[in-house]
């Protein structure tokens, strides 16, 4: 039977999020997880909760496509504010509902500034938040679409895609 983590990293390789295994030993933000040039650094002895690796990956995934390859360090130094902060989280609750783990997991009692009970209620009634983001980034669906968030349809933010679908869409308001 495959560990919590093991499935993560299954989850990782399935979607190419880039990840490597690898001892840190500087202090990082979250205990054994860092962020260097768009890749997870794991160290397994110095994790805590494995849960936080989805949150970390989600700020990669949400990260532009372009910007992806120099992000490193706290996200905040990297450009993340209030939106991209919120859709890492929408991100890793969609990611956790794929991989089929508990809500505690991701939201653990010692993470979210003690709001890990407010987040799991929020986004297991369907009133999280972020999600707008992704599916403005075509990542998902609207949550009130039957295959809506968070069943994603691109696990990374792709510009590229993006202006495709919103040409399409133009051209559907052009034809009408």
């Amino acid at each position: 039977m495959l560990s919590d983590t093991e499935k993560i990293l299954g989850f990782f390789d399935e979607i190419g999020l880039g990840y490597r295994l690898t001892p840190l030993d500087d202090k990082t933000f979250l205990p054994g997880i860092k962020i260097e040039r768009g890749e997870l650094l794991i160290d397994l002895a110095r994790l805590r909760y494995p849960g936080d690796l989805l949150h970390e990956a989600g700020h990669i995934a949400v990260t532009d496509e372009n910007a992806r390859p120099g992000l490193g360090g706290d996200m905040k130094h990297a450009g993340h504010k209030g939106g991209e902060e919120m859709a890492a989280i929408a991100w890793s609750w969609a990611a956790l509902q794929k991989i089929g783990l508990p809500a505690e997991f991701l939201f653990h009692p010692d993470g979210y500034r003690g709001a890990s009970a407010t987040l799991i209620e929020a986004f297991a009634d369907k009133r999280g938040f972020g999600y707008p983001l992704l599916y403005s980034w075509f990542m998902c669906e609207n949550p009130q679409h039957p295959d809506g968030y968070p069943k994603m349809q691109h696990w990374f933010r792709d510009e590229a895609y993006r202006q495709a679908r919103l040409g399409g869409l133009k051209a559907t308001v052009q034809a009408d």
